[in-house]
């Protein structure tokens, strides 16, 4: 289970990234970068939250978060 402290943790090592996103002239590349720092944040979250992508892409597992709310 992700704690506030290890999402802020984690937010933290994306702040200067998103700072550096004003350097951009046009909106076009400011947002994409801006996605794709989001999309990167996004990951490790959930990755933090559920597990770690499996190698096979195909095989179900349960997660251990997954498990915890059917009980």
């Amino acid at each position: 289970m992700m704690t506030k402290a290890d999402y802020l943790a984690l937010a933290e090592t994306r702040f200067e990234a998103l700072c550096a996103l004003e350097r951009h002239a046009d909106f076009y590349t400011f947002e994409k970068e801006f996605d794709q720092v989001w999309t990167g944040l996004g990951r490790q979250v959930l990755e933090q939250t559920v597990g770690p992508v499996p190698a096979d892409k195909r095989k179900k597992t349960v997660s251990a978060a997954a498990t915890a709310r059917l009980k």
